[in-house]
């Protein structure tokens, strides 16, 4: 049985309060705060209590409506597409404006997110206040926004072709509830510092850090109106307006392959351009020179926010030699693993976002079980909760073994805190194994050797992968998948150039005398 952590600090409760006192609920919607069409609201939800923190604007088509316009009158009408100087101005001022309300945005997010107030110290909140909007801003002096070509081609060195860059007009940022702030940033610092305007639709379970983004955007930045406009809902047919509207010019998505698969199918019609960073069902492969030991540590991470996230390695692959030796030290980890309040400092594992997606992984453990699975530890709903988390939505840290790779939950992207273990021979067997599954968005190699290591890494059919406790993740550093994973990189210079057109000019230039 994991421990339970129990404690005198604030709880979730306390944050709740806390956070709904200060919780932003209008839209930002052509430079104005302003409340949905007849002041329609939703609830939003606590994952760790079940209880109502508070409201969150409903946006509605018509709310939808006047967003994309916004976004495209500031696109076309404005001068934020050529002006640089502006572009990272605001940027620069966003970036002060919410590192002035950080503290209050952490317990937003541990109260709404129902992340461990521990992960806000990195991914969920520190790391891209670090360098999301930072590394972008940094881009719009650095990046070669225009090139002329070597001589004139076909057509003579009085043929000058130049190559420019140029913004790829309104983008549609459709972001998810598991880490919030960081896709958010992630996707309106490069956008922005691109010349492109924005209309970001955050996910219904998680809307105050978003709409809290744009009150700072409206109050303490001079973005011009329209160039961001946030749009909570729950409604999906408000939502979809994204996807086919002819004004919106790119559509950037992160969350699940099916979702992902939906927006493609739907923005195909007015021929959108689409980044999409979906799924995963990442690898950890332990080679049979590497510590055992340390796998463990390896192993716990794929718990990290309950595990929700995409990249979180939910498979690993173990040699024979030290497959029993592993088992046994992941289940033991698994076993302490520190779960409960999100609020405490000292909890690892917290509640999943909602009830739907508790019962979807306690639906995925049940037919693994009537499959044969066997449960080191864990397999089920976690109730060891002291009373005010009774009703929230924890399952316990699991460990599974005695399936094959063709196993439905050795296949399934789960979104909870499950890792399966699966035996194998050798390095291409290992392999083999990684790379048999329908997603390719990371992995990891461990080895006592980082030359095999390396080796192994680039064998694998993913987007990023870490050696030895190797991390890939940063503002510069591009991330994204194969196959069922996505299209496109996030961060990086590659992601800084999905949000561009390329245009290139050639141009005759009159003849010199002599």
């Amino acid at each position: 049985m994991s421990e339970v952590v129990e404690s005198t600090e604030p709880s979730s409760v306390e944050f709740g309060r806390r956070a709904a006192a200060r919780a932003e609920t209008r839209l930002l919607i052509d430079g104005a705060l302003v409340s949905a069409t007849g002041d329609a609201t939703y609830e939003n939800l606590s994952p760790a209590t079940g209880l109502i923190l508070g409201v969150a604007a409903a946006a509605s088509v018509q709310d939808m409506d006047r967003a994309i316009g916004a976004a495209r009158r500031a696109f076309d009408d404005t001068d934020w597409s050529t002006n640089r100087a502006l572009r990272k101005r605001c940027l620069e001022q966003f970036q002060a404006a919410i590192e002035s309300e950080k503290e209050e945005l952490r317990e937003e997010l541990v109260a709404e997110v129902g992340c461990p107030v521990m992960s806000t110290n990195d991914a969920q909140l520190d790391w891209p206040l670090a360098q999301s909007l930072r590394y972008p801003a940094s881009l719009i002096d650095d990046f070669e926004w225009e090139r002329v070509l070597d001589g004139g081609g076909l057509f003579g060195p009085r043929n000058v072709r130049t190559v420019f860059k140029e913004p790829a007009g309104v983008v549609a940022a459709i972001t998810p509830s598991n880490y919030p702030i960081e896709v958010i940033l992630n996707k309106l610092g490069p956008a922005l510092a691109a010349g492109n305007t924005v209309v970001l639709k955050p996910d219904p379970n998680t809307p105050w850090n978003a709409a809290r983004l744009g009150r700072l955007i409206a109050e303490k930045t001079d973005f011009p109106a329209g160039v961001v406009n946030v749009v909570t809902t729950p409604d999906n047919e408000v939502a979809g307006i994204l996807a086919t509207d002819p004004r919106v010019d790119l559509i950037s998505f992160t969350g699940s392959t099916a979702v992902g698969r939906h927006l493609m199918r739907e923005g195909a019609s007015t021929m959108k351009r689409t980044f999409l960073e979906l799924g995963g069902k990442s690898a950890l492969i332990v080679l049979d020179d590497a510590d055992p030991a340390k796998v463990a540590m390896s192993a716990v991470g794929s718990c990290a926010h309950a595990g929700q996230a995409c990249a979180v390695n939910s498979r690993v692959l173990v040699h024979q030699s030290l497959f029993d030796e592993v088992v046994a030290n992941v289940t033991a980890a698994y076993t302490a693993i520190p779960v409960g309040d999100p609020a405490l400092p000292g909890t690892f594992v917290g509640p999943l976002i909602s009830a739907a997606q508790k019962k979807r992984v306690l639906d995925v453990l049940d037919r693994a079980r009537a499959e044969g699975a066997e449960f080191r530890t864990g397999g089920g709903e976690y109730a060891d909760l002291p009373d005010h988390l009774r009703n929230g939505h924890f399952v316990a840290p699991t460990v599974v073994t005695g399936v094959d790779n063709s196993a439905a939950i050795a296949q399934q992207e789960i979104f909870g805190p499950v890792v399966i273990l699966l035996p194998f021979t050798d390095d291409d067997d290992a392999v083999r194994i990684a790379n048999d599954s329908a997603f390719g968005l990371a992995g990891a190699v461990a080895s006592s050797s980082a030359e095999r290591g390396m080796s192994v890494a680039r064998r694998i059919r993913t987007g990023s992968v870490g050696v030895n406790g190797g991390m890939f993740y940063g503002a510069d550093a591009p991330f994204g998948g194969y196959k069922n994973s996505g299209v496109g990189r996030q961060c990086g210079l590659e992601g800084f150039e999905q949000y561009l057109e390329t245009k290139t000019i050639g141009c005759r230039v009159p003849k010199t005398d002599g």
